[in-house]
């Protein structure tokens, strides 16, 4: 019995369907940016289970910080967007700021100036796409 593929299925994540949210910009928001990743990682899961547990938690963290950073540096809403890709999950965060993230000095004693240094470490590629109206952060995790 000879086997031939099967072009006519889809590969498991792509039966994920991504995520589309936004919020108003207020602190609960970080919040809520993370249970509805949480949600998707779920849904993921489901479909196609990680290659490394700790991918799950880094995910979470990078949306963590990315939400937080729109809400102290940009007022207004925001959007989270997060879909699967082959190999990973694309994150995209819009804020209503023109201003790109640039990393801060970290000085002992004193909150924050880690974030961005973590999203780069964390994620295989950053971009940051600047528009008239805001920006869009776009991050690539492994999955």
């Amino acid at each position: 019995m000879a086997t031939e593929p099967r072009w006519d299925k889809a590969w498991p994540f792509e039966t994920v369907e991504a995520l589309v949210a936004d919020f108003g910009g207020d602190l609960p928001d970080v919040t809520g940016a993370r249970l509805a990743a949480e949600e998707f990682l779920r849904r993921l899961a489901r479909a196609s289970p990680p290659t490394s547990p700790e991918y799950w938690n880094d995910i979470l963290l990078v949306v963590d910080e990315l939400a937080a950073n729109a809400v102290q540096y940009a007022p207004g809403p925001f959007g989270l967007r997060m879909r699967p890709t082959y190999d990973g999950v694309h994150v995209t965060l819009h804020d209503t700021s023109t201003t790109p993230p640039a990393p801060r000095p970290f000085k002992p004693g004193q909150s924050g100036g880690i974030g961005w240094h973590l999203v780069h470490t964390l994620c295989h590629q950053v971009s940051v796409v600047v528009q008239p109206e805001g920006k869009d952060v776009h991050v690539f995790l492994p999955w």
